[in-house]
């Protein structure tokens, strides 16, 4: 009687989850059903991703005004599937809209590396894109993509937020085109400059 009590306390609940996975992975590996449920899962996840999107809500400038204008009533960008969210750590799209200053330069990247993967980036604006009307100056980065990865260009100054949709949209294309994969891992495609046709 003690021994059975004793065998039952040693397997404990992290050994039967090893019991149990290794049994079921050999099980599924044989009967090929892993590959198809990894492609549905896949399908599904890459779904998910691109139909709920969560823009970072940051603001530097008049590309903001804009910005905020997108996700309000009259543009409506919820009914899009664009929920605006003020966590870094809850977002997967950085929209970086304004002028970067090389002292605002490490607190972008700083929140692009709490966003968790996968993750895109957005730069909407020509402040953004090129440093617009302070191009070569002395304290203004020529372009966000001087330093992180940016998937889609929305030119203007600063752009409807009809472009900004238009966008997300691009986004969303780029997302089931390379899976859930995002630019701060290999990129297999060029980013998409929207009016480049």
């Amino acid at each position: 009687m003690a021994d059975e009590a004793q065998n039952y306390s040693m397997f404990n609940s992290q050994a039967l989850v090893d019991v149990v996975g290794d049994t079921t992975d050999a099980a599924l590996k044989a009967s090929r059903i892993k590959k198809f449920i990894s492609v549905l899962g896949g399908r599904f996840f890459n779904w998910g991703q691109r139909k709920s999107l969560f823009p970072l809500h940051l603001g530097i400038k008049c590309c903001a005004l804009e910005m905020a204008a997108t996700g309000g009533s009259r543009f409506d960008a919820e009914r899009f599937g664009v929920f605006f969210r003020s966590s870094p750590r809850q977002c997967d799209v950085l929209i970086v809209n304004g002028p970067i200053s090389k002292k605002f330069a490490d607190p972008i990247v700083r929140l692009w590396e709490q966003m968790p993967e996968p993750k895109w980036c957005i730069a909407m604006g020509e402040c953004a894109i090129s440093g617009g009307p302070y191009y070569q100056s002395y304290n203004i980065l020529e372009g966000v993509d001087t330093v992180i990865p940016v998937d889609v260009y929305i030119p203007g100054c600063p752009p409807r937020p009809e472009a900004l949709i238009d966008g997300f949209g691009h986004l969303r294309k780029k997302i089931m085109r390379s899976g859930v994969k995002s630019a701060s891992g290999p990129v297999g495609d060029a980013p998409i400059i929207l009016g480049d046709d």
